[in-house]
């Protein structure tokens, strides 16, 4: 949800900056995600200056060109060469001085330079309106008024003012803050300061000459119906103000009316809907459902066929609007509307969630509805909204307010007691002080006692009907962090199977932690198009969007789409990791998969002084999979390069059947998919197995030998198809009890050896624990491993 902060401050006053009310909204229980500083225009017209034209003559060198003088307040008079028709000496003109980024209206912004103009030197840019996006007249420079003061910025000229954007990640229990209104009632409890709500004492009813009656079929769906009618609007483009404010929140400007809808319903979080009054057939509206079937043609010209449970508003004929959600295309304002009829609504939130639905639709409207609304506000916001009709679209209130509402519904009643309340805290609050609290939030003290509150608590805080929502709120605005941590803890043993789950994640996070690793955590809903399996992938059956429209199948595409949100960012040296789910449909059953993903990028450590960079490559990633393996204490496990489409090279460690961890480079194919154009590596484990493998180990303790380890290195030429494990498994096979270690030091492929060939040197550690090894043992071991390499892998041994 966006909330703009100087919105915001037409309800509550208040000195704090955007920054340190971010930190106050997320303390008390509305999470800002970012702050964004939002410019009226582009640029803020910055770096412009309002100058006064001291002389203005024919350039020596061009017909079309004036060489000018410019004053704009500093100690230097500017030279400045303008090709505008109507640039004249004496004029007051908007200035762009030399280093300013000017944004036009279009192309690309570019950057004012002292430079020559035909010969003639040019400090700056007398500006049209359009090159400074204050307009779209290219006719020619913007002149200001003669009694303009010289020397002042363009933003202070034009009284424009940046606005900062909050973005604040609503949880679906906090519909009462799901407008400005809403974040301004919890800011005034915080501030315990008042609300200063929009004026609608100048509200009145002109005249009668507009009435449409109004029926409710259907009072559970529709507990109130608020409406009026407006006669003799203009529908036009709507002022500079309110395009403003809601382009700041992301919302596309229309016309006048339906402008003032959205403004009113982000306003006070009261969804409105303006009808074309003279297309209401009957002078009637209707509100009722219709039969099961019935087709109905949306404002975005889509036909869509009714349910019998859908709520719609009708005229005595056909349907107009899906109540709540979406408008019809032939009611609707337009350009030719001159009668409005408007509505202000309090519909049952169940009934519009299953419509929007139903028929998939998600709207500003809806997104509150199926919420819940205020049903106490409908009345005052249809007078705001009359109110900024007349002032922007002109127009007479030609019917009395009719407002339908017969079985009002109640505040919620709750009891507390301090001592509970306590309780559930965990710590001491003074009576007066939740007394305070829970007046400030707009919720009545109907009696009380010196032990507990009876309270009536608004209709529009529609998650607060329990003993413990009253403590939530309570502490939400006391603050959490004023709440301190007993320094003594009572706790019981208990139990827990080995390994503990959680513990052993915690173990190898740490461990990640610890070597440059940063933990992600993903979202399970993506791409249908990065199913590798589309047979089993898991489909939403209301996605929000196409872009989330299953469940993943694998860990790798959304680690890929971080990575290259990192590096449109200029992060290009990555290391994630991410324990999460995989989910699959196998055999008509749904089937979760715990894993950990690892994945590498860019540099292998930061750029230093002492040291030079180098890019991470296949062995980096292996060492931290081997650190991971190692860390679980897993062994015996063989290795085995993989062969599939899930990499682009890679290796397997497995056990019999079963793979513990895949790793490699990611594939082209896949790097394409998230746009990313850096080399990856990652490796993707089966965490189930692991801790299987894990709860099965034992753990084996030994004394270290006293007695020394012996090396032996040998250098040998095999086939090009002969892998390292292959000599390292002849050797071991060899020589079960003394071989400690095989390694491999030195490989080398190239011409100077013979076709399909390569070289190997590898050294071995040999070891005994009971005794010192002699060269006698120690050779007689080499010789039976070397004719091993050689019956075995025909490995011819270099001197």
């Amino acid at each position: 949800m966006k909330i703009s902060y100087n919105w915001l401050k037409q309800f509550i006053q208040t000195d704090k900056t955007p920054q340190e009310l971010s930190l106050v909204l997320t303390d008390i229980g509305l999470e800002v995600e970012s702050v964004e500083t939002v410019q009226p225009v582009a640029g803020g017209l910055e770096g412009l200056v309002i100058g006064h034209v001291l002389s203005c003559i024919q350039h020596p060198n061009a017909d079309r060109l004036r060489v000018t003088t410019v004053d704009v307040g500093g100690p230097d008079i500017l030279q400045i060469v303008c090709g505008a028709p109507n640039v004249a000496q004496g004029q007051k003109v908007v200035v762009a001085t030399v280093g300013t980024t000017v944004y036009p209206n279009e192309g690309e912004p570019f950057k004012i330079n002292k430079s020559k103009i035909r010969g003639e030197v040019s400090e700056g840019m007398i500006c049209a309106e359009d090159e400074i996006g204050l307009g779209v007249s290219h006719d020619g420079i913007l002149v200001l008024p003669e009694d303009t003061a010289i020397g002042i910025t363009a933003k202070e000229y034009f009284k424009l003012e940046d606005d900062h954007l909050f973005e604040i990640g609503l949880t679906p229990n906090r519909a009462d803050a799901a407008s400005h209104l809403g974040v301004a009632r919890d800011l005034a409890a915080y501030f315990r300061t008042g609300i200063q709500m929009p004026d609608i004492t100048g509200f009145k009813t002109e005249n009668e000459s507009l009435p449409i009656t109004v029926q409710v079929e259907d009072a559970e769906a529709c507990p109130r119906y608020s409406s009026l009618t407006i006669s003799g609007v203009t529908v036009k483009t709507s002022p500079d103000w309110l395009q403003d404010k809601l382009k700041v929140i992301g919302i596309r400007p229309i016309n006048n009316i339906v402008d003032i809808t959205n403004y009113v319903l982000h306003e006070l979080g009261q969804p409105l809907h303006a009808f074309d009054a003279d297309q209401v057939k009957g002078a009637k509206v209707l509100v009722r459902k219709c039969a099961e079937g019935t087709p109905f043609v949306t404002l975005d010209g889509v036909e869509r066929k009714l349910s019998s449970e859908d709520l719609m508003i009708c005229n005595a004929q056909e349907p107009m609007c899906i109540a709540g959600v979406f408008g019809g295309k032939s009611s609707g304002v337009n350009e030719t509307t001159t009668n409005i009829f408007l509505e202000s609504a309090y519909f049952n939130a169940v009934s519009v969630r299953k419509t929007s639905k139903r028929h998939g639709l998600k709207t500003d409207a809806s997104f509150r509805f199926e919420r819940g609304t205020d049903p106490e506000i409908t009345v005052f916001a249809l007078k705001r909204a009359a109110l900024l009709i007349q002032e922007l679209a002109g127009g007479s209130v030609s019917s009395s307010i009719s407002d339908i509402y017969p079985n009002p519904v109640q505040p919620f009643d709750v009891q507390v007691s301090y001592v509970n309340i306590n309780k559930l805290i965990g710590a001491r609050i003074p009576n007066g002080e939740i007394k305070a609290i829970i007046t400030a939030l707009g919720i009545e003290v109907h009696r009380e006692t010196s032990e507990t509150l009876e309270l009536k608590v608004p209709a529009y805080k529609v998650d607060v009907t329990r003993e413990c929502d009253i403590t939530e709120e309570v502490l939400r605005i006391y603050g959490y962090n004023n709440i301190e941590i007993p320094r003594k803890i009572n706790a019981s043993l208990s139990y827990n199977t080995k390994p503990d789950k959680e513990q052993t994640q915690h173990v190898i996070a740490d461990l990640l932690t610890a070597n440059g690793f940063l933990e992600i955590w993903c979202n399970s809903l993506t791409k249908g198009a990065y199913s590798k399996n589309p047979e089993e992938a898991v489909q939403i059956l209301n996605p929000l969007s196409s872009d989330l429209n299953v469940m993943r199948q694998d860990l790798l595409m959304p680690a890929l789409e971080s990575v290259a949100y990192n590096l449109n960012r200029k992060i290009a040296d990555i290391k994630f990791y991410e324990f999460g789910k995989t989910y699959h449909l196998i055999n008509a059953q749904y089937v979760e998969r715990p894993r950990l993903l690892m994945m590498m990028s860019g540099a292998s450590l930061p750029e230093q002084w002492n040291h030079k960079t180098s890019p991470v490559s296949f062995y980096s990633l292996k060492g931290a999979v081997d650190a991971v393996i190692g860390r679980l204490g897993i062994s015996n496990y063989q290795s085995a390069e993989i062969k599939d489409e899930s990499f682009a090279y890679g290796l397997k460690y497995f056990r019999g059947d079963k793979t513990i961890v895949s790793f490699g480079a990611v594939t082209a194919a896949d790097k394409k998919k998230a746009d990313v154009d850096k080399e990856v590596y990652y490796a993707d484990f089966d965490w189930a197995l692991l801790l299987d493998i894990v709860r099965k180990n034992k753990i084996v303790n030994k004394e270290v030998s006293k007695y020394p380890a012996v090396r032996r290195d040998l250098s040998m030429l095999v086939d090009a198809d002969v892998s390292f494990d292959d000599l390292k498994s002849i050797a071991f096979k060899t020589e079960k009890k003394l071989i400690r270690n095989v390694q491999v030091f030195d490989v080398y492929i190239g011409d100077k050896l013979p076709a399909g060939k390569k070289s190997y040197a590898l050294n071995f550690t040999l070891q005994d624990e009971e005794q010192t090894l002699t060269d006698k043992q120690i050779d007689a071991v080499m010789q039976k491993i070397i004719y091993n390499l050689a019956q075995t892998a025909k490995a011819e041994i270099r001197k």
